[in-house]
């Protein structure tokens, strides 16, 4: 896409501005994005408001659908929702309901078992969050857990753990981009010492990503304060009062909520003369989880293989080079196939009931889907109107070495909510900001000490910023397809998540980005933040003590999720 640099640059920021502060005021989030989207537009089409009102839709809207890889993903997420719906007409869903009741027996237990099944599903952010989601969601609905923690959970335990495991689709895109920006940086360097230490780092930049892992504090910490949240039980602010509605049965969601994904209807509803088996449920999902696995390995060997036929790749380059999106197809394909065979097999259903049930799963996705191409449509227009590059011109300045760290991470945190995306975010900071801290001195040191600290710590706030201003986004897909995946409003998603996000991304600042530039261990800020963390849920949080559930069957008035009593 060209980049029209819009003048003053300042008015690139406007647009994504407008959505966010619309669909937080009004909580009406089509229109907020649909509104974003036509005011880039019109600052691109110079102020004709017909000409903008055309593009929004013949230009923005439509490369959003031309790109392959968010084609991918709707397809993705439509046939998972197909898959769900299956599993829920079959009485898989409930099965699975009934079969947890002895491990998720409070509050505190579902919701536990939900952050550990996030931490299971390391290997892509997407698929972590619509199979958790989905699969964690009746679970939750029994045990009178408010739709915004479980959606907090889903989110806030996804991105954050694929950036960090060692093995996932993200660190094949992270440490591609930080071997390709050292290699640049090698090139504008007049020091052959320092240059020749680049290079060492551009020629296994796995090793840079590993040295960096202790600095990514925003995830570490965010992945922590969900147990947290959890195991003490307290909440504070917009989350409490979701949590106190849900716990006392006023509804799993705000009245008047417009939920990202529906399940009501009857299409989904389990037989009540049909036996409810745990198993329906389980094994298409574990083949969803199987077939994504095998599909990342098969598709990164292939790739390397026509690059290097001689074979003898580690497991980390496999993963790096797969095509995530095939594989992720390829998985929620066979789930929907499992999960209509089995209720077929075991005469659960008949075709047309099982079709219907799949079909009824997609549709509950649609609202979703929508708001998934207006967040996409507003992120091309920020691309067109150069909205990234010109905040990041403003690391340009003098800035003093160890506060870079933390100006990376603020810049970064801005970016990626004012686009919703963060791995774009990465792609546009790694090339401006790695070589400017090398050319202030933060390339020395590889083995030695040095400013390989402040390398590490610029590196490793590019992804964190990048994550946290995503967790703050309305427009980040990854924080729409929470919402989806949890049955939650987008708004009341955002809302009650944002002061989360930024508690903890506050602390790792204070903890984390300043003080380890100027030479404090690490581990030293972790332990601090966590203790920070903890206070902080002593002081405001408040606690809702677990409800012994005496009507462990019976479902919330308020919810649309079916759960027959037994």
């Amino acid at each position: 896409m060209d980049v029209v640099a819009v003048s003053p640059g300042w008015l690139s920021l406007l647009p994504p501005l407008a959505a966010i502060v619309m669909a937080l005021v009004f909580r009406e989030v089509v229109i907020s994005l649909f509104v974003g989207v036509w005011l880039g537009a019109l600052f691109l089409v110079n102020y004709d408001p017909v000409a903008a009102t055309l593009r929004s839709v013949d230009t923005y809207a439509l490369e959003a659908l031309a790109d392959a890889d968010h084609v991918s993903i709707i397809l993705f997420s439509l046939l998972l929702g197909g898959m769900v719906g299956v599993i829920s007409r079959n009485g898989g869903t409930q099965g699975l309901v009934e079969a947890m009741r002895g491990a998720a027996t409070t509050r505190r237990r579902g919701q536990f078992l939900t952050w550990l099944a996030g931490l299971a599903i390391f290997f892509d952010d997407y698929a972590n969050t619509l199979i958790v989601g989905n699969t964690m969601r009746p679970v939750t609905d029994r045990l009178k857990v408010s739709r915004e923690k479980l959606a907090y959970i889903v989110d806030s335990t996804a991105a954050p753990m694929a950036a960090i495991a060692l093995i996932s689709t993200w660190v094949g895109f992270e440490i591609t981009l930080i071997g390709d920006t050292l290699q640049t940086a090698a090139g504008q360097v007049t020091d052959p010492a320092v240059a020749a230490e680049l290079l060492e780092g551009a020629a296994n930049p796995f090793n840079v990503f590993l040295h960096s892992i202790p600095y990514l504090f925003y995830p570490i910490l965010a992945l922590l304060f969900v147990a947290m949240t959890v195991v003490t039980g307290r909440d504070f602010g917009p989350m409490h009062g979701a949590e106190l509605r849900a716990s006392s049965g006023r509804g799993l969601y705000r009245e008047g909520a417009m939920l990202a994904a529906d399940t009501s209807g009857g299409l989904m509803d389990a037989p009540a003369d049909k036996p409810h088996r745990w198993y329906n449920a389980a094994i298409p999902v574990l083949a969803t989880v199987a077939v994504a696995l095998g599909g990342i390995y098969v598709t990164g060997r292939a790739s390397l293989l026509e690059e290097n036929p001689a074979g003898g790749f580690a497991l980390r380059e496999v993963v790096g080079a797969a095509d995530p999106f095939k594989s992720l197809i390829w998985a929620s394909f066979v789930g929907s196939v499992t999960a209509i065979a089995l209720s077929l097999g075991q005469r659960l259903l008949t075709v047309n009931e099982a079709i219907d049930s799949w079909l009824g799963g997609m549709k509950a996705m649609m609202l979703a889907m929508i708001i998934l191409v207006l967040a996409w449509s507003l992120g091309g227009v920020t691309e067109a109107m150069g909205t990234g590059p010109y905040l990041s011109t403003l690391l340009q300045d003098t800035l003093p070495i160890n506060l870079l760290p933390v100006i990376v991470f603020v810049t970064a945190a801005v970016i990626s909510f004012a686009t919703g995306s963060s791995w774009a975010t990465m792609s546009i900071l790694f090339p401006v900001v790695v070589p400017l801290a090398v050319a202030m001195g933060a390339g020395v040191g590889f083995d030695s000490g040095g400013h390989y600290t402040i390398l590490l710590g610029v590196v490793s706030s590019i992804m964190a910023g990048s994550i946290f201003g995503d967790h703050c986004s309305p427009i980040s897909d990854t924080t729409v397809m929470s919402s989806m995946a949890s049955g939650c409003d987008h708004v009341d998603h955002v809302r009650t998540q944002l002061p989360y996000a930024v508690a903890v991304g506050g602390i790792a600042m204070l903890v984390g980005d300043i003080p380890t530039a100027f030479g404090l261990n690490p581990f030293i800020s972790l332990a601090v933040g966590v203790a920070l963390l903890y206070g902080l849920l002593r002081v405001f949080g408040k606690r809702i003590d677990d409800v012994a559930m005496a009507t462990a069957g019976s479902q919330p008035a308020a919810s649309s999720y079916p759960v027959s009593s037994t």
